[in-house]
């Protein structure tokens, strides 16, 4: 076979550091700008970038030429710096070490935008620990709660 074809969706979840609450409606659509940005820098098609105060829901295509830990750590690092750039009410942003990454089969890429669309709905009834103990237990993912919430 002479070329290489991937087509990986990908549903990644990450958090600010202790859920912090800091992303603001004042700064939330630019965030989820800077950070689909990096993304397509790294040929990784954004798709939706969405999610509440305290965390990310991002579904994007991963390219063939990265790495997973590689695009979160693009993406920490630069949008972390970034939005430290906006204001002192952010001089103590962080994200979470960690994430969930979640493959996506393309028949539920709709499904999935719509979810990460209706995060602010979403979040009147439901905390982000309890929507991320959810995804675990639906992906079947083995996990240490003592260590998900770093």
């Amino acid at each position: 076979m002479g070329q290489s074809l991937v087509q990986n969706y990908l549903h990644i979840i990450f958090s600010t550091k202790n859920r912090q609450p800091l992303i603001t409606k004042s700064i939330e659509p630019e965030l989820h700008g800077y950070i689909g940005g990096i993304c397509n820098r790294l040929g990784c098609q954004v798709i939706k970038v969405g999610g509440y105060t305290d965390h990310i829901h991002l579904l994007c295509r991963l390219s063939k030429n990265i790495t997973l830990t590689k695009l979160m750590q693009e993406i920490k690092s630069h949008s972390s710096k970034w939005i430290k750039t906006k204001g002192e009410e952010f001089d103590d942003f962080y994200w979470q070490n960690g994430y969930g990454a979640f493959s996506v089969n393309c028949s539920q890429v709709n499904p999935v935008i719509e979810y990460i669309a209706g995060q602010h709905e979403h979040h009147r009834k439901k905390t982000f620990q309890e929507e991320y103990i959810a995804f675990l237990k639906k992906y079947d993912v083995d996990y240490d709660e003592r260590y998900v919430w770093d």
